[in-house]
């Protein structure tokens, strides 16, 4: 549902190749868009859905005698099919706003955005994109509580009443609509607050896989805790500048 929501407008109204290969190369315009690149690196990776991944790694195979190095090659395509299939779905939402949305006013809040679509490519597109936002945001509230519940049990040792850690859940988002907080720009904040807990949840999955005396001979190979340790300081590096760009501002 969210792929064919978000999706299904770049084919109806398709932006230029040029253009396509022209927003290929990485550049930040302005302060904007530093903002935006790290919201979309937040919703698209989002640090807990590694404990989330890890649980279900286990409870997939919980009491099966699978050998380790089938488990492994499954999960390793679990998730670079879920990463492949959420980055792509990103970069046609980013296609679809810059053939259809640039330049139109009012298109900066969600409201204005559905609204754009619905006159410029029609009421079906529009509504595809509406019912894909309604699914992203129930799915990604999904694996929000999946992970939590697992961080509190697995690394806190913590047990709440489920009612009551919904509630807990709900207080935060209903309380800026309460207090009148524009939605867009939350939802933007709240993808930049993940990308900030990327590297928390990355350096130490990094550490610890790599330790033989932990995993034996399913440690991480160098080439993969290389590539660990490089996308972790990017990602550092990306927030550092964000920090520096909005404090000087």
């Amino acid at each position: 549902m969210i792929a064919i929501g978000f999706v299904a407008g770049v084919f109806v109204a398709p932006p230029s190749p040029a253009g396509i290969l022209g927003g290929m190369v990485p550049r930040f315009a302005d302060t904007g868009s530093v903002l935006l690149a790290a919201s979309i690196l937040g919703a698209t990776i989002m640090p807990h859905a590694i404990y989330a991944h890890s649980a279900l790694a286990r409870d997939r195979f919980a009491g099966d005698a699978t050998p380790v190095p089938r488990i492994l090659r499954a999960t390793r395509w679990d998730v670079s099919i879920a990463m492949i299939v959420a980055g792509a779905v990103n970069v046609c939402i980013l296609l679809l706003a810059a053939a259809n949305l640039t330049g139109v006013v009012g298109t900066d809040t969600l409201e204005g955005a559905y609204a754009a679509l619905r006159d410029g490519i029609g009421p079906l597109i529009a509504t595809l994109f509406a019912v894909g936002l309604l699914a992203s945001g129930l799915a990604s509230t999904s694996v929000g509580a999946y992970a939590g519940a697992e961080i509190m049990h697995g690394l806190l040792h913590l047990r709440v009443p489920l009612v009551l850690r919904r509630v807990i859940s709900l207080i935060p988002a209903l309380g800026l609509l309460a207090f009148g907080a524009d939605p867009t720009l939350s939802l933007v904040l709240s993808q930049v607050v993940l990308s900030f807990g990327i590297p928390f949840a990355v350096i130490p999955l990094v550490r610890l896989t790599s330790r033989a005396e932990l995993l034996g001979r399913f440690r991480n190979r160098r080439i993969t805790t290389l590539l660990g340790i490089l996308a972790s300081v990017f990602l550092i590096i990306l927030n550092g500048m964000l920090l520096l760009v909005f404090s000087g501002a």
